[in-house]
């Protein structure tokens, strides 16, 4: 039987850290083959925690991917489909990982899975949930944020009925993202390294205080949820025509009113947003984005509520 006084949450013992989901975003890249060596700074006493480069392949060519993006093809099609020589190498290495972590949705899947995100955007460095009602990963966020503050962490959350991302670390039980930047492609910066890596400390942090018996109230914070994926304007033929205006650059997170600039043709002419109400954008003018003709993302304000947390007790 079970010990219970608030929500009982399973004890997270397997944890992975993902690097290299996408090769040329580095820090994680760096940070997963530091622990590879030597992994003292991510473990925790009762938790196993493994360090693992997700697209190695990528990784070695410092590029984005092979054949197809990583981190988009862990839907059901993709790690059910039939192998051959004509899959995408990526989607074959989703199986793999499927296989080590999961299997997705599985009770065998890993706890927890922190996957690590390089952005050219200035985001900051982000927390990013796919489920506005996993408790424990609300509770992991509201934590990390107060370890961190005053430094400034947004939340995230990629929850909706049409706009589906298909993560690497959705195999798991609470998949989260760290997404850091600004940062190049295929570039290291001391800054945006030292916060990645003092992020994934609070977090594992975090797991250790829950799995030795401590609880944690009720608690809310405060997240951006996706709205609209909001493209560069493009001529007949599928051209962008104008830039993200200055206005809106380096922006993220920064309220867009209707009225306010945000783009601006080579002809000096300033296109407007007009909404009718104000979003916060993120993923500002990202370089990997402009493949999937996305030049930012809305988002709007949420506050997301988790009940009070305690491990489970197991008694005799």
């Amino acid at each position: 039987m079970t010990s219970c006084q608030a929500v009982q949450e399973a004890a997270v013992r397997r944890v992975a850290v993902f690097g290299g989901t996408h090769g040329n975003e580095l820090s994680g890249v760096f940070l997963v083959k530091y622990w590879q060596e030597d992994g003292t700074e991510i473990q925790r006493p009762g938790l196993e925690a493994r360090p693992f480069l997700a697209n190695p392949r990528a990784v070695e060519k410092c590029c984005r991917y092979i054949d197809c993006d990583l981190n988009r093809v862990f839907d059901a099609a993709s790690l059910g489909k039939e192998g051959s020589e004509e899959t995408p190498y990526e989607v074959r290495r989703a199986q793999e990982i499927n296989r080590i972590f999961g299997p997705k949705g599985g009770p065998e899947a890993y706890d927890l899975i922190f996957d690590l995100h390089n952005t050219t955007a200035n985001m900051g460095g982000t927390l990013i949930l796919e489920n506005s009602r996993d408790d424990f990963i609300i509770q992991m966020c509201h934590y990390i944020k107060a370890a961190l503050a005053p430094e400034s962490c947004p939340v995230f959350l990629i929850e909706h009925p049409d706009l589906k991302y298909a993560t690497s670390r959705s195999v798991s039980k609470h998949p989260v993202g760290v997404e850091v930047g600004p940062q190049p492609q295929g570039v290291l910066r001391a800054d945006i390294l030292d916060r990645m890596r003092k992020i994934i400390k609070h977090g594992l942090d975090f797991v250790h205080l829950f799995n030795t018996g401590k609880g944690f109230p009720p608690c809310t914070i405060e997240a951006y949820k996706i709205m609209e994926k909001v493209d560069y304007p493009r001529n007949k033929n599928n051209e962008i025509t104008a830039v993200v205006h200055p206005n809106l650059q380096d922006k993220d997170w920064q309220p867009l009113r209707p009225g306010d600039p945000m783009f601006l043709t080579l002809e000096g002419k300033t296109i407007l947003y007009e909404g009718d109400h104000t979003v916060y954008p993120t993923f500002v003018n990202e370089a990997a984005y402009y493949e999937k003709n996305q030049a930012f993302i809305k988002t709007v304000k949420e506050t997301l509520s988790a009940e009070g947390i305690r491990v489970c007790v197991s008694q005799s």
